[in-house]
């Protein structure tokens, strides 16, 4: 794939392959701070909007299920934002180093700021701990049950850069790290992991396996020359019919999550507003489709980026709901 990043003429061109054109990473910040703003993917913030949507759809779940709000829950949703940022770099970082020879031998990957010489290893693992110590500080504000689900949450992160190595599904194990927030920030609003967070979570997991599959089909052919194993190569020329099947269990998994979550207190108004999320995702995920074609990266780069819009649909009826 090309380099789709753009710099001025007195900048190196180090910026990674598929950042975002003109992003501020390579635009503005200090050369120094470059190299480490990329192994955080600050220039690609798609992955940051993945990790916190699921979080805000837990929030808003969550004050939905017991009619109540506070000026705390409002410190709850900046929380997660600043938290998701750090641990999506975090994350971002630690799949990095583990990846470090894979990614020098695929041409999407091999600008990356470690395979491409720009930071050491070492370096790499301190920026790691930096921004993983900033996100327990923020965890920290949150209640005991938050607190130890986040903890838990280090688990699928550590293990995820493996899962390719392991199985045909590591999109699984993005899922189960990515959505891991729907189940902290539910209970940072109510005290409890309750039963509509687990199937909001089960949800946002068949999502991610919507849009990374479509992802992963950028890189099938290095994939597949140097032994990575993904759902895109799995699925190869079914991948649509994969596609529709996870965009069901989406908005069915959501569909109950918000019935569980609207049915005790909320009013009838309420709760078809709240449903109303789900159905409008569900068909953008439908436009999607019609738009896939797993033989242009640049296409799928496109279609996984607009991810961000899919996740804001739901969220906006949710708090739709929230003041019927």
């Amino acid at each position: 794939m090309t380099n789709q990043s753009s710099a001025p003429d007195d900048m190196p061109n180090d910026s990674v392959a598929d950042a975002v054109k003109d992003n501020w990473v390579d635009t503005y910040a200090p050369a120094f701070a470059r190299p480490y703003l990329r192994l955080s993917r600050a220039d690609r913030p798609i992955g940051t909007w993945l990790l916190l949507l699921p979080c805000w759809w837990g929030l808003a779940l969550s004050m939905i299920h017991d009619q109540s709000a506070s000026l705390y829950d409002a410190w709850i949703a900046i929380g997660c934002a600043i938290g998701a940022w750090l641990m999506r770099g975090a994350g971002c970082t630690w799949n990095d180093i583990s990846d470090r020879d894979f990614d020098g031998q695929v041409a999407r990957t091999r600008s990356r700021p470690i395979p491409s010489g720009q930071v050491t290893v070492r370096g790499a693992a301190i920026w790691m701990c930096i921004q993983a110590l900033l996100a327990f500080g923020i965890l920290l504000t949150f209640n005991i049950a938050a607190i130890g689900l986040g903890i838990l949450a280090l688990l699928p992160v550590a293990i995820y850069p493996f899962a390719k190595r392991f199985t045909w599904w590591p999109q699984v194990f993005l899922g189960l790290a990515f959505n891991w927030g729907a189940l902290l920030a539910w209970t940072a609003h109510s005290g409890q992991l309750e039963a509509p967070a687990v199937v909001l979570y089960l949800a946002g997991i068949a999502w991610t396996l919507f849009y990374d599959t479509i992802y992963a089909h950028q890189d099938t052919e290095d994939d597949a020359l140097i032994g990575v194993k993904s759902t895109a190569r799995l699925f190869g020329d079914n991948t649509a019919k994969w596609l529709r099947r996870f965009l069901m269990a989406t908005v069915g998994l959501m569909g109950i999550a918000v019935i569980f979550s609207a049915q005790p207190q909320a009013s009838i108004l309420a709760m078809v507003l709240a449903l109303g999320g789900p159905w409008a995702m569900g068909w953008h995920m439908a436009w999607q489709l019609r738009g896939l074609d797993i033989e242009d990266p640049a296409k799928c780069l496109h279609l996984f980026r607009v991810n961000r819009d899919t996740g804001v649909i739901p969220l906006l009826f949710f708090c739709a709901a929230l003041f019927a």
